[in-house]
């Protein structure tokens, strides 16, 4: 956090217009943080919650804006194509697909509180060419919405956020590292049943072999005894 609040004294409300318009075209940026830590400073006086709201509204807003454009005139092939670069690739860009189709042009509201998804909401909006009408009053809304939160949040919090990301922090290190250990656990027990069954159908083969060459034995045997007979 304290990088953050430091770019915030240099840069103030340019870092988070950019930072949220960058965020909105798919690439890396802390939206939700950043918003917090502008609500922490308006607490503190060293930022206008207004301003703060209005700035970080129109950066999202501009960038879902043009990734909307962007998306109408591609179209899907350049997507399926490349959109791996902006981490878009066949396989989210079909399910984002999916919610569209499921949930229509109205999912947009909430878009911004799912993780992984308002990043490219812009561009799948133009792809499946929902009417810009319909994309502007949706997306805003939800944008809206969004950065009252985040920063109202902050705000709220004052001087107790510091803390409250500290703990998050902390308690997200701690539900990691218990998932990592889990998950090993996990493939630590799969691979050795994976072992013990295959351990188990090499103790079964030698026998099933014998009792194969016992019979061939015996049926050369009676071919034996039926030449000998005749």
């Amino acid at each position: 956090m304290e990088w953050m609040n430091e770019l915030f004294e240099q840069y103030g409300y340019v870092l988070l217009f950019f930072g949220l318009f960058t965020e909105s075209l798919a690439l890396p940026f802390p939206g939700e943080l950043a918003m917090a830590i502008a609500g922490h400073m308006a607490f503190f006086g060293k930022s206008n919650y207004w301003l703060d709201m209005m700035y970080a509204f129109s950066g999202a807003t501009l960038g879902t804006t043009i990734t909307y454009a962007l998306g109408r005139k591609l179209g899907t092939p350049f997507f399926e194509k490349y959109g791996k670069y902006i981490l878009l690739n066949k396989q989210r860009f079909a399910k984002l697909a999916d919610w569209f189709g499921k949930y229509g042009s109205k999912i947009l509201l909430v878009s911004y509180f799912i993780p992984g998804f308002r990043h490219f909401t812009g561009y799948m909006s133009g792809v499946l060419n929902i009417r810009f009408r319909t994309f502007l009053l949706f997306n805003h809304v939800g944008a809206l919405v969004w950065v009252i939160f985040y920063v109202s949040i902050g705000r709220l919090f004052g001087a107790q956020l510091e803390q409250l990301l500290h703990l998050i922090s902390v308690y997200s290190r701690i539900a990691v590292a218990i998932l990592v250990v889990a998950l090993a656990l996990v493939l630590f027990f799969k691979m050795r049943r994976s072992r013990l069954a295959n351990k188990a159908e090499l103790e079964k083969a030698p026998p099933a072999k014998t009792e194969l060459a016992e019979s061939e034995r015996l049926t050369g045997q009676e071919q034996v005894v039926q030449a000998h007979s005749r």
